[in-house]
């Protein structure tokens, strides 16, 4: 979109500053789609505001809970010729995706013929090997959207994929280090955990299943020596010690976006990427796995179809309403180790969240409020032109300074520690259970297992 002066009194800028409006549509509104809807609300960039749901209760729910005179639409977020249209008539000069992976191709598309930019929150779907899908490499993490990089180029827009909190924060944090932290980078761990927990359910999670089980059940990947290796989930396990007083929790490798991202726009020798897992959740989806209750493909039941994960999801609790049963902070952060003047460094470079305080201050569960905070303040640096350029794009790509400059205004608290070099990534004390490399899930379970303490932040990259 274009700047114009909007010349209402309530909307005058700062002294030298020139706004330049964006009309957004936000397509889904689940758990992160109504955090985003609330979060966005009078931030001074904002133009028109669409929000767009296959329900269109749901979108019109969510609008008069936020009372900002949003326009709501119903859409069908697998169908771009519809997507398209509705780019059209809402006006927008930007596409926010927020709905689970699967329909990443249909809604980046759609943008893409319109002619608008694009952020989502995770991306395009890996397709694994099938014959030897924990040794041999198949169809990656956004490959699908980094493919027609030269189409976007041509049409002079941005799609920037996978900003969310990690990938997102997460790469800006790599970013950083980069620039200004070290000369040389050898190696980036991103590490997602905490002591976050959700009381009073023997099985939830933080946001939708269907995604949880999807991003657990492909095979893990690692950049390691100039190019990107399989591994098996939940492999190579590790106590990382977690800030802010959490200490030591195991963590195991899980498919991840920056793995994928990052090698493009930096040198270093190895980058993974783990969550904070615990065992009985590994168990517990291990045994839903078995009984092929992880299936995403309908099945006839009684003459009616309907996909196994479909019917796991409707009988889980909704996310949306767990931000009260939710119990301390969430910790997301790059380790990063490398060289600076010569010496030996190594930092952690991270952004904590606390679940009574996002509860307290935005009435949002920590997960969805960690997550939907990260692509407004994108959107306000590709409104103002401070992140400009055309092409596919992930977070890294871009100068990590404008961002991390406005945490504050976001009420996002980003911290950076100098650690001494190999004390922070120990031998597991605690091994994933036998068997366990065919799925597991993000979540939290009994709070007594204090390996699994910090599980329920697991959740933390993809749309609700």
């Amino acid at each position: 979109g274009l700047p114009w002066c909007r010349c209402s009194p309530a909307n005058w800028a700062p002294a030298g500053k020139v706004w330049t409006f964006m009309n957004v549509l936000l397509v889904g509104i689940g758990t992160v789609g109504e955090a985003i809807a609330h979060l966005v609300k009078g931030r001074k960039w904002l133009g028109k505001m669409t929000l767009a749901d296959y329900s269109l209760d749901r979108a019109r729910t969510v609008a008069d809970a936020v009372d900002a005179g949003y326009d709501v639409a119903q859409v069908d977020a697998g169908n771009a010729q519809q997507l398209k249209e509705l780019i059209v008539s809402s006006k927008a000069d930007l596409v926010l995706n927020a709905v689970d992976p699967r329909f990443v191709p249909a809604i980046f598309d759609a943008a893409l013929e319109a002619g608008v930019h694009y952020i989502d929150m995770a991306t395009s779907l890996s397709v694994p090997d099938k014959q030897s899908p924990y040794t041999v490499l198949g169809e990656m993490l956004g490959d699908y959207q980094v493919a027609k990089n030269g189409l976007w180029e041509a049409k002079g827009k941005v799609a920037l994929i996978g900003m969310g909190m990690d990938p997102g924060l997460s790469n800006i944090f790599a970013a950083y280090a980069k620039k200004w932290t070290f000369d040389d980078v050898s190696a980036v761990h991103i590490r997602d955990g905490g002591d976050l927990r959700i009381e009073g359910y023997p099985f939830a999670t933080v946001f939708s299943l269907w995604t949880v089980i999807e991003e657990c059940l492909n095979p893990p990947i690692v950049w390691r020596n100039g190019k990107v290796e399989v591994r098996a989930p939940f492999s190579e396990p590790e106590d990382f010690v977690f800030p802010e007083g959490v200490g030591p929790v195991m963590c195991v490798n899980v498919e991840h976006e920056e793995v994928v991202q990052l090698p493009r726009t930096m040198k270093a020798d190895l980058i993974t990427f783990k969550y904070a897992l615990g065992a009985d959740f590994i168990e517990t989806l291990q045994l839903l796995h078995r009984l092929g209750l992880d299936g995403k493909e309908p099945i006839n039941v009684k003459g009616t179809k309907v996909a196994p994960r479909d019917v796991i999801g409707a009988l889980s609790p909704d996310p949306a309403t767990l931000g009260k049963n939710m119990v301390g902070r969430a910790i997301v952060g790059a380790l990063v180790s490398g060289t600076k003047d010569g010496r030996p460094r190594e930092t952690f470079h991270y952004q904590v969240c606390d679940a009574a305080e996002t509860m307290g201050r935005y009435n949002l569960q920590p997960v969805a409020w960690q997550t939907g905070v990260m692509p407004i303040m994108a959107m306000e640096l590709i409104a103002e032109g401070v992140w400009g350029g055309a092409g596919v794009k992930s977070p890294d790509a871009f100068d990590p300074d404008p961002f991390l400059d406005i945490c504050e205004d976001y009420d996002v608290t980003v911290k950076l520690e100098h650690r001494l070099p190999g004390r922070s990534i120990l031998p597991a004390t605690v091994q994933p259970p036998t068997g366990a490399q065919s799925v597991t899930v993000k979540g939290s379970s009994s709070p007594t297992d204090v390996a699994y303490s910090a599980a329920a932040t697991a959740a933390l990259s993809a749309p609700g």
